[in-house]
């Protein structure tokens, strides 16, 4: 039976032939040329997002809390676009893997780990946009960088403890064709996959949307019914500017990787997967790596601030000064001090 499994990378757990509907994928030049767009725009884009934080913070600009949720989110992002490149090799390759045993390891745990970070980080962005909106003042002193970069490490750790079962049974497998693939070799496949599949599915998708659903219920009913007094106007405006973008962000996350773990619940009841179902099963996929390549575009867009952020980051040094030995070091002063105050007078306004 071929199983498309949790990872993103086509992973099977028996040696037995693959469908014709499994051969007519690969090969297909259409599939990689997509995989391989996305990967370089998504590449391209969360590297970007990634400097003008860092930017920012090197103008001593006040870091935000959804700063280091954006940053970590992006960090995830990348990663789990690095990984693309080995499932291009597959797709072309026949889905021979040719990178070894540790290599078959890492990459499948990477890509794993990558979308439940994702979709715990953004589980706990909603709950922070949940106490700057609701409670702007009684959660004041969680609210912070230390706090904020505490829950992030324990994200990342309790991502990597739910991923044992790809860390312990990811493995190499004969094929047909005397080469070998990269597979998650559950020890009793016929009842080991569906709970499996059900256990990421709960884990990475099902209980993380229920949560982010409740929350943004009771975000948006009280952002409808609550009228702040005037000198917190301004306050209500850049937390509904936030709120919009980490909503924003959630959907797009959540719409891209639905028809995937919809496909994987789908999978456990059919026998001989046809070609139509691996073409769909391709898109599901490509979704998937899309959401983690239109986020950057999604922070320029909706954030006025972060456009700001990226403007001052990528405009160049300005040269208005005239430079002589004796003024030098003044003179670069001077143009640092006034980049960096240009990040600092956007960002005093963001929480």
């Amino acid at each position: 039976m071929d199983i498309p499994e949790a990872s993103s990378l086509p992973l099977y757990n028996s040696s037995e032939q693959r469908t014709a509907g499994m051969e007519d994928h690969y090969g297909n030049p259409i599939l990689p040329s997509v995989f391989g767009i996305i990967c370089f725009l998504g590449i391209a884009g969360n590297s970007i997002v990634m400097y003008t934080i860092i930017k920012k913070t090197k103008c001593r600009a006040k870091q935000t809390v959804p700063d280091i949720f954006i940053f970590n989110l992006s960090v995830v992002d990348l990663l789990f676009l690095l990984g693309m490149p080995f499932l291009i090799h597959q797709l072309l390759g026949n889905g021979s893997w040719c990178f070894g045993a540790t290599m078959c390891k890492v990459i499948s745990a990477i890509d794993s780990n990558s979308q439940t970070v994702s979709t715990y980080i953004l589980t706990v962005m909603t709950l922070d946009r949940y106490m700057a909106t609701v409670h702007p003042f009684r959660f004041n002193n969680i609210r912070t960088n230390c706090v904020a970069t505490s829950v992030v490490v324990m994200v990342w750790a309790l991502s990597l403890v739910s991923i044992t079962p790809v860390l312990m049974y990811t493995g190499l497998m004969p094929l047909h064709t005397g080469q070998v693939g990269c597979a998650l070799l559950l020890p009793n496949p016929s009842t080991n996959i569906c709970w499996f599949t059900i256990y990421q599915f709960v884990l990475a998708f099902a209980f993380p949307l229920t949560i982010i659903c409740v929350v943004f219920f009771k975000i948006l009913k009280h952002m409808s019914t609550t009228v702040a007094p005037l000198p917190l106007r301004n306050q209500q405006v850049r937390n509904k500017s936030v709120t919009r973008m980490a909503v924003a962000i959630c959907l797009a996350f959540f719409v891209c990787w639905a028809p995937y773990y919809i496909l994987q619940l789908v999978h456990l009841g059919v026998q001989k997967p046809s070609a139509s179902f691996y073409n769909v099963y391709n898109v599901a996929i490509s979704m998937g790596y899309a959401n983690s390549c239109i986020n950057p575009f999604l922070y320029i867009i909706l954030s006025k601030n972060f456009k700001r952020q990226l403007i001052v980051a990528i405009q160049p040094a300005n040269n208005n000064f005239r430079v002589n030995p004796s003024s030098t070091e003044a003179t670069v002063s001077l143009r640092l001090t006034t980049d960096c105050q240009r990040h600092t007078s956007g960002d005093s306004s963001e929480n």
